[in-house]
């Protein structure tokens, strides 16, 4: 019995960790790209300015208690703050049975972190922000100076083949269609995703998350969500590319090999 429990505190223990920081992350990904300050003022509510009590800021069930509105104004708070946090946790939880308590970890949780931050910038201000990217490069690439499973040239590599692959795709838009089709956010995300995955990774997290974004734009499209005009952020689907790839990578990777020779 012992064991079965200490997995189970194990994973309790990482889903409220996950839980608390992506409360944190929330709060990142609303300031940043308004130029306020991440530790000042408290968290109050963007309607009525008032400022949240503790039992306002419990990750999650304080949105579920609140049935989704401030409790003075009863405006609607937005449903990008519960979703931030379970994704946060739910990823935190999906590295920690990847890797389990080795140094990979910092690496496993620092991705997630950014790819939980840029798409909740994404998807509220249609940007990811430079900050929130270049703090999590320096954090990524600080970890691989330490832990690194390939050789440190294949992270670099990687970190050009992120951001590369999309610059030369936004120049091929700009020539045939004579608009931007990638933005610089997402370019610059996909360089930091290398930077911890290395170049292989990286591929492979591009080629998923292009897939995906075509999937959901089809769909979009089909059920008239969306019009051919309209702006989608590509952001949470290079994001959710990026988490595939590293959690399940080698996996696939060797899947298709088997499936392709067979």
């Amino acid at each position: 019995m012992q064991p079965a429990l200490s997995g189970w505190t194990d994973d309790a223990a990482v889903l409220a960790w996950g839980l608390l920081f992506g409360s944190f992350l929330n709060v990142v990904a609303y300031r940043v790209p308004r130029g306020i300050s991440v530790i000042w003022p408290p968290s109050a509510c963007p309607h009525c300015g008032g400022r949240l009590a503790p039992r306002d800021l419990v990750p999650l069930f304080s949105y579920l208690w609140l049935r989704g509105r401030c409790r003075r104004c009863r405006a609607p708070i937005s449903p990008l703050y519960p979703l931030g946090e379970a994704l946060t946790a739910l990823t935190f939880w999906l590295v920690w049975h990847r890797v389990g308590p080795t140094p990979e970890l910092a690496v496993g949780w620092g991705l997630a972190s950014l790819l939980v931050a840029a798409t909740m910038a994404d998807l509220r201000d249609r940007l990811i922000p430079n900050r929130i990217v270049l703090a999590a490069a320096m954090f990524l690439g600080g970890c691989r100076l330490l832990t690194h499973p390939l050789p440190l040239e294949a992270y670099a590599l990687g970190a050009a083949a992120g951001f590369g692959v999309l610059y030369a795709l936004n120049g091929l838009s700009l020539l045939v269609y004579r608009q931007e089709g990638i933005g610089g956010g997402d370019m610059k995300l996909m360089a930091a995703v290398g930077l911890a995955v290395g170049w292989k990774t990286v591929l492979l997290a591009l080629l998923i998350g292009s897939l995906l974004g075509g999937a959901v734009a089809i769909l979009l499209l089909a059920t008239g969500k969306a019009h051919r005009r309209q702006y989608l952020p590509f952001g949470p689907m290079l994001a959710a590319g990026s988490l595939i790839a590293y959690l399940w990578g080698d996996a696939l990777i060797a899947w298709y090999l088997g499936w392709s020779i067979s």
